[in-house]
């Protein structure tokens, strides 16, 4: 098996774990919109969603190890597309006409994408002060999309987006030092690397965490579109990463790149069909009241009605 096909495989499957951990976690914002951190802390289905998102950035990790970040990374865009599926099955409606024109979308914009961008397994790794560099310049612009104003759920996904884009570059350099690519780092550098993508994991956790207040779809398409902006910024500009066929090859890729994006916009976009009440899964929510007020995953609420629609 071809180190290119490992890591579409590995992607695939870390995109579900994290679409499961976002409709988990969109759940749990939506029921507890005015707890705060702490109360989270004591909820077994939040830790359920941590351990899911762990699952998938270890998945994420290995498949960084044997694909480039510009192949890697956009394939995160799998996340928004899988969530459909399970946020639909969860509110227990159908998928709709919209949600399925913006998968086909998404998929044929990544398939644009992964026929320029596929490459040999990673050899190269940011050395300490250009690791130091990208994590001041992304810790700056953190603070500035954090700060108290207008729209903060779009403002703190598209900072969790940074974040794990970021962190996925720093990982990169990690797992190839670690393995003996021919850019190793000193093992003190490689641990001051590793404490960096600690804390912009846990950052974008968080920052995620906060964003789906507003709702799954808008801050979910946030992070999938700036995490491989940021990620392939990093691989292009500082890892020798190239596309391939040239300027040919670098129009697909912006082609392809467009395309996804609007189907990523299609499915944040799109108004799922009511729920059938004779749905079961519809049926057992009506039943629990803990969660008979949560909104379905993924349905866009009515502007002027507290809707964060994209930019």
């Amino acid at each position: 098996m071809s180190a290119a096909v490992l890591a579409l495989m590995l992607s695939l499957v870390s995109a579900v774990a994290y679409a499961s951990a976002a409709v988990a976690q969109e759940r749990l914002a939506s029921r507890r919109s005015g707890s705060g951190a702490l109360r989270l802390l004591g909820s077994g289905a939040w830790w359920c969603s941590v351990a899911l998102n762990g699952a998938g950035a270890l998945l994420h990790v290995v498949a960084l190890r044997y694909g480039p970040l510009t192949v890697v990374q956009p394939l995160g865009a799998l996340t928004l597309v899988a969530a459909v599926p399970l946020g639909a099955r969860i509110a227990g409606r159908r998928v709709s006409a919209a949600e399925w024109r913006g998968t086909a979308c998404t998929l044929a914009g990544l398939g644009a994408i992964l026929v320029v961008a596929s490459g040999p397994a990673p050899d190269d790794v940011l050395s300490l002060p250009e690791a130091l560099a990208v994590a001041g310049t992304t810790a700056a612009l953190i603070g500035l999309l954090a700060r108290p104003g207008a729209r903060p759920g779009l403002r703190h996904a598209t900072a969790s987006g940074f974040a794990s884009g970021v962190a996925s570059a720093l990982t990169q350099t990690v797992t190839v030092a670690a393995t003996g690519g021919s850019g190793a780092l000193p093992v003190w550098q490689a641990v001051g690397v590793a404490l960096l993508v600690a804390a912009f994991a846990t950052g974008g956790l968080l920052l995620s965490q906060t964003a789906y207040r507003g709702g799954l779809g808008a801050p979910l398409a946030v992070v999938t579109l700036v995490n491989p902006v940021a990620a392939a910024v990093i691989g292009l500009l500082l890892l020798g990463e190239r596309l391939q066929a040239g300027p040919a090859g670098v129009l697909l890729a912006l082609a392809g790149a467009g395309l996804a994006s609007w189907g990523v916009l299609l499915l944040s976009r799109a108004t799922p069909e009511a729920a059938d009440d004779d749905h079961p899964v519809a049926a057992v929510l009506a039943l629990q009241p803990e969660t008979a007020s949560v909104e379905p995953a993924l349905v866009p609420r009515q502007p002027g009605r507290g809707h964060l629609t994209p930019l």
